[in-house]
Formats: structure tokens, C-alpha cells, sequence
């Protein structure tokens, strides 16, 4: 039977009636339970559960299947030899986003221990396009653009080259997965597969597939979790695959439970999804604030004007935790360079002197000053900002091999901050009107150099302004910039053409948002898609939207904040006993994967916390602020309150949690403190305490 067959099955499928089906030892209700056939399913048949083609699977350390749900012959209920394993399946009635609750006893009936793991496989119809992926956190449809430069785990149809990390079936341990679950689109619907991130028999795993020759791909859940066909370390360069077993005693039984959903092909239809299961796991996963919202901003804002803050006025992205080591050949640990936006600069500069002038440290607030007219004291040639100021070089390039190549992400991140710290009062616009003009050269020169379709550039030459680079959505954060100056738009802002341009730029970037692929954003993952990407998004609609009050552009920031989202931890992982975040008990739920590429977690997601608030406000929908909550909890933690706690000094924080394997082993603490984790916790915490009915109640 061919794929056109398959897809008319899947539809014909009937859906679970009132009350649990059962299927033991590959025995099929006929009620409720119907079976595609044909070869274009890839290593045998099975059953459809709801409209889901599934099999269920003993799978050896070799890889290879001892055992499997048989398939029946017709529509007609048959018992098949299940090895040396019998399986009960039980299917709950749907709930209404469709979840299918499956409950999977196995008995191990052999007379000898058996290393195995039990794998579970949902199909998806054949279609003449290549499915599209969801890992949250961690895999995204192709997940690295061909062009990207930076290597991690890719997708691509009949591709099989491990050591370049592409590949046409990828498998991942669950602790990389913001939300454990794997979803997939093809043709005209979609499939997802969502599980605890540990069973009794260790990690789940998440897998996906596609067999070029029959068009049919597949979503996967292993128990416990493999691997391959590599597994990704943080480097260009893959490490063996990974491969764990569960060891079965003659007669033990194990129960595992999962979730099953059919989904129609909108690529969006993950947001009930993951928004279901993070309600139901939350009550589990408790977040664990050391401090309350006005202490964590005094700690950062010390820890930010203490050990960031140095001569000639500027913000050092990194000083180490400890202050008696020496880096590489005898060197400082601490980076002395500041970004202008991003990782350093303006952004973090604009947040301390917001919350000088609050609390009325003088001293800070005027250090803040000093560094945002350092970097509005020298732009580049070209009339926008400088990327980077080093202490040995001065002012110099984004991070990138281009020569003279400035990231349009981190100018606009700091003309957008620019733009905030004018707004703090008429005396700051007075002392400061070098301030005003450097806005206005960098706004008016990316505005120059806006394609008519509205894409703003990714890549800017720092002498000449020729655009490098049209790909990605790195332009975006523009966007957001160009909206909020409303007060510099035009001669006594009677002109417009900032609004004018800030609405071109956001149509064309929308459709990043509408294919679920947003990326380009961070200077140092070249084309990987990542939590920033849509930080960015979120902060750019709804400034668009808070300007224009179109309902277009409010769907647009709701959907790229469900995106943005999708990196967001839905629970708290288990940390090896012993490591540093297992002893201080450290909760990962709000915490965001920084990206496929990096996958350790961090708290850029803080950037947007007032654009969560305002997105719940303008929706009646308390998801977002609750969620933006939940991330200035999480980050309350591992924030050091006194000189010596956990090896830090006070107001230091961590760039980087390890919460799997990648870069270092899960558990450890990355022992840098960077000016823009301090600065946005900071940030977090005062825009929460400027809507403290929204984002001060501590989340549940």
C-alpha cells in the first residue's frame, strides 16, 4: 500500500471511546484500533492509536530489535509472540487538546537478565516534503541552516555524514529538552510523543527519523535514553554515541507512561501542547528563590558596578569567581572587552542607572552614565556603533572572521537601551545630549539602509555601512528600537519615518515567527535558531503593538513569545549526586536553553520580562506573565549574597548552568560571572518591581 493509502488510513482511524483501551501482547481492539499495512512503514507495521500509527519495541545495546508489538494482519484482533517481554498497553480517554494518556506495563519474562531498552514509535503519514521537527530547546526543523558556520546536530533527508553532525535520524537524551517530547509535521498532519524526563528505568530518550525512499518519517521515545548517530559535546567535534540500557531481572515488571497527540499541519499547534504539560508538571517542579525581588536587584546591582564596572567607563563582560587565579600564560581570568549591547554596554549600563536613580546611589548611577557616553562618544565611521571595545585595542568589529563587520543585533540592542535611558527623565536627556545624537545616527542609518521589502540587514560594514549580510532575522531587534524612539522620530516627532520603517521590518521578519524559525540573533551561533531570537521577537511586537495598538502585531508577539517559550523548562531536572547544583538544590523550571548550538541554560530570557507582562495584559492572558515570573524566581537562585557563597563574591552570578551533557558534565557551574547575566537580572527585577502586581507574587 502506498502513502496515499497510509495518509486515508490515518483518517479513518477511530478516535478512543469513553473509557481505557488496553492492547496486550500486540493484541488490537478492533473497536477502537485500526492498522495501516505496507512496506512504506520502515521496519515492520503497527497499530494506530487514535489517528497515530505507533509500534512499540525491545531494542538491544546493539541497536538491533529483539522484540515488538506484532502487527496484525487485518482490521481483526490477533495475538503475535512478543520475545521474552509482554507489554499492557493502556490508552486513557483524549483530554480536550487531544492528549492521549498511555500507561505501558512490561514484563520481563525471560529466565535470564537482559540488557534493554524499550523504544515507542509514532508514525507520520508519507508526504513529498520532509517533516518538520520540534525538540523544545534543543531541535528545530532542520535545526542549522546549510549556511550556518557553526557545526551541531542537523536534519536533511537521506543525509548520513556523523562526523559533520548531519544527519536523516537523530536521538537525544531528554534532559536537553526543555519540555521532554518530540513533535513532527508532514503533509497533512503531525504527531508528538511527550514523557517524563525519567522513568524507573533512567532518562528518556527523543528521537526522530525519516526514510527518503518511502517518505514516511517518525518520532520516537526510548527508555531509557540513546543517542546517535552521535551525540553532541558543545563542538564542532561529535563524541561516540551514546547508548544506556536498563538491565530487566527475570519476572520484574516496570510501569512507563507517556503521551500521545494527533495534530493537524499547523506548525503553531505545539503551544497548547507544551502550555498543557508544563500546568501539569509545575506542581512538581518548585522553584527555590534564595532572595526576595528588591534583594536580588541590590545584589546585582553591586555585583554589577563592583566587579564589572572599570576604567575608562566600562562594563568587563567576564571576571572570574575566583580573584586569586590566573587565566591562559599568566593572564587575568576577567575579559577586558565590553559589547556595546548584547553580552555587555548599554543594556546592563541602562539598568543600573535606572535603578540608581531609584534607590539613589549616586555613585553607581553616575559610573552608568560614564559608560554609555564612552560607547556614545565613538561610534564607527559608518555612524552607527562600534561591536566591541578591547583595553589592549580600542574599538574594533562584532565577533565574526568578516573584516569591519558589526552585528545588527548588538547595535540595535544598544540603541534600543539608548533609547530607554533617555526616557528615565528630562535631567538625564539635559546632562547628556551626546546621547540624543547617537541615537538618531544609528537609527537614521540603518533607516538608510533598509531593503524596500523591509529586511534591515543582519550585518553592517563599520566604515563603509554596506549591509554584509540580508540572511537571518538578526535585523529584527530594530524593530523594537525604532518603535520606542518615537520621541526622536522626525523634527519634534512629527516625521514618522522611524515608525514608518520599524512597521516594513516588522512584516518582513514575520514571517520568521509564521514558519517557527527564528534565528540569527546572538553574534556567536552565526544562523542557529535560539531562545534570543525570540526575546528579540517578543520585545519587537509588542512594542510595535504598544505603538500602534494593531491587533496584527499583537497575534504576532503572542505566537513569538509561544515560540520563545518552547525553550522555557518546564520542570526541574535531576542533577548528579554531589555536583555543585545538586548540593545547592538548584531548580532549572524557568531557566531557558540558550540554544541547540549551546545548550547549557541561562538567563538572557529576563531581557523581556516587562514585554511578558505587557503581552498578558494586552491578551487578558496571565500565561505570559506567570511564565516571565517563573524565570526571575528561577534566577534568584545562585546569586551570591555574601563574599564566599558557593565560591563567588557578592552579586556575582553564573553565565552558564549544565543541565546535560554538554560542554561540561551536567551539574557544574560555569565559575564566570558576566556583566550581562548581573545586568539582567537586575533588569528582571526592575521591571518586576514597576508592575508588582503582574511579576511579584512568587509563581507556584
Amino acid at each position: 500500500m502506498g502513502g496515499r493509502r497510509a495518509a486515508r488510513a490515518l483518517t479513518a482511524a477511530r478516535e478512543p471511546g469513553p473509557g481505557p483501551t488496553t492492547v496486550e501482547d500486540g493484541t488490537v481492539d478492533e473497536g477502537v484500533l485500526l492498522r495501516p499495512t505496507g512496506s512504506q512503514w520502515p521496519d515492520g507495521d503497527g497499530p494506530v492509536v487514535g489517528s497515530v500509527p505507533h509500534v512499540i519495541e525491545v531494542v538491544r545495546p546493539d541497536g538491533g530489535v529483539t522484540a515488538a508489538t506484532p502487527a496484525p494482519a487485518g482490521p481483526r484482533a490477533v495475538t503475535g509472540d512478543a520475545g521474552p517481554f509482554r507489554t499492557v498497553a493502556t490508552w486513557a480517554p483524549p483530554t480536550t487538546t487531544g492528549r492521549v494518556d498511555v500507561r505501558l506495563d512490561v514484563e520481563h519474562r525471560g529466565d535470564v537478565p537482559t540488557d534493554a531498552c524499550i523504544r515507542v514509535r509514532a508514525f507520520l503519514p508519507a508526504a513529498p516534503e520532509a517533516p518538520w521537527w520540534l525538540v523544545p530547546g534543543a531541535f528545530y526543523g532542520e535545526n542549522r541552516p546549510a549556511a550556518c558556520d557553526r557545526l551541531f546536530p542537523r536534519f536533511e533527508p537521506g543525509a548520513d555524514d556523523p562526523a559533520r553532525m548531519v544527519s536523516d535520524r537523530w536521538e537525544f537524551r531528554a534532559d536537553r529538552a526543555a519540555t521532554p517530547a518530540v513533535l513532527a509535521w508532514a503533509g497533512p498532519g503531525g504527531v508528538a510523543l511527550v514523557a517524563p524526563e525519567t522513568t524507573p528505568v533512567g532518562m528518556t530518550g527523543l528521537g526522530l527519523a525519516h526514510h527518503a525512499a518511502t517518505g514516511v518519517g517518525s518520532v520516537h521515545l526510548t527508555f531509557p535514553f540513546r543517542e546517535g548517530p552521535v551525540s553532541y559535546a558543545g563542538s564542532a567535534t561529535p563524541v561516540p554515541a551514546e547508548t544506556s540500557t536498563y538491565r530487566w531481572a527475570p519476572g520484574e515488571r516496570v510501569t512507563l507512561r507517556f503521551a500521545v497527540y494527533a495534530m493537524g499541519p499547523d506548525r503553531h499547534a505545539y503551544a497548547p501542547i507544551l502550555r498543557e504539560e508544563h500546568e501539569r508538571v509545575r506542581s512538581g517542579s518548585p522553584l527555590r528563590p534564595w532572595v526576595d525581588v528588591e534583594e536580588a536587584a541590590n545584589l546585582a546591582a553591586e555585583g554589577l558596578h563592583r566587579w564589572h564596572y572599570a576604567e575608562p567607563g566600562v562594563l568587563l563582560e567576564t571576571v572570574g569567581f575566583d580573584r586569586e587565579v590566573s587565566g591562559r600564560d599568566g593572564l587575568s581570568v576577567d575579559r577586558q572587552a565590553m559589547h556595546v549591547g548584547w553580552v555587555s554596554g548599554i543594556p546592563w549600563a541602562y539598568a543600573l542607572l535606572a535603578h540608581a536613580r531609584r534607590r539613589g546611589k549616586t555613585a553607581a548611577g553616575a559610573d552608568a552614565a560614564r559608560v554609555v557616553d564612552l560607547i556614545c562618544d565613538n561610534l564607527s565611521p559608518s555612524g552607527t556603533f562600534w561591536g566591541v571595545w578591547y583595553a589592549e585595542h580600542g574599538w574594533q568589529q562584532s565577533w565574526s572572521p568578516t573584516a569591519g563587520l558589526l552585528h545588527s543585533r548588538t547595535l540595535a540592542e544598544a540603541s534600543l537601551f539608548l533609547a530607554r535611558a533617555l526616557e528615565l527623565g528630562e535631567d538625564v536627556r539635559a546632562a547628556h545630549p551626546g546621547w540624543e545624537a547617537a541615537l538618531r545616527s544609528n537609527l537614521d542609518a540603518v533607516v538608510r539602509r533598509q531593503r524596500p521589502d523591509g529586511n534591515l540587514g543582519s550585518a553592517h560594514h563599520a566604515e563603509t555601512g554596506e549591509v554584509l549580510s540580508w540572511d537571518g532575522a538578526a535585523g529584527l531587534t530594530w524593530v523594537a528600537a525604532l518603535a520606542e524612539s518615537e520621541r526622536w522620530d522626525g523634527p519634534d516627532g512629527a516625521d514618522g519615518a522611524y515608525l514608518a520603517a520599524a512597521v516594513r521590518a516588522g512584516e518582513h521578519y514575520a514571517q520568521f515567527v509564521d514558519r517557527e524559525f527564528i534565528h540569527g540573533a546572538p553574534e556567536d551561533v552565526d544562523l542557529a535558531p535560539t531562545s534570543e531570537d525570540g526575546y528579540v521577537a517578543v520585545m519587537s511586537y509588542v512594542a510595535l503593538h504598544r505603538r500602534t495598538g494593531e491587533p496584527r502585531w499583537l497575534d504576532l508577539a503572542r505566537r513569538a513569545a509561544d515560540w520563545m517559550l518552547t525553550f522555557r523548562y518546564a520542570y526541574n531536572t535531576a542533577f548528579p549526586a554531589g555536583t555543585l547544583l545538586d548540593t545547592y538544590a538548584f531548580a532549572t523550571r524557568g531557566a531557558d536553553n540558550a540554544s541547540p548550538s549551546n545548550q547549557h541554560l541561562h538567563a538572557y530570557g529576563l531581557v523581556c520580562t516587562q514585554e511578558l507582562a505587557e503581552l498578558s495584559a494586552a491578551t487578558g492572558d496571565p500565561y505570559y506573565a506567570e511564565r516571565a515570573a517563573e524565570t526571575l524566581a528561577c534566577f534568584r537562585q545562585l546569586v551570591a549574597r555574601f563574599d564566599g557563597d558557593f565560591n563567588a563574591y557578592r552579586g556575582m552570578a553564573s553565565e552558564r548552568y549544565y543541565q546535560t551533557a554538554c560542554f561540561q558534565p551536567k551539574g557544574m557551574l560555569l565559575t564566570l560571572s558576566h556583566a550581562w547575566t548581573v545586568g539582567a537580572l537586575l533588569l528582571g527585577c526592575e521591571q518586576a518591581l514597576a508592575r508588582p502586581a503582574a511579576l511579584l507574587a512568587d509563581p507556584v
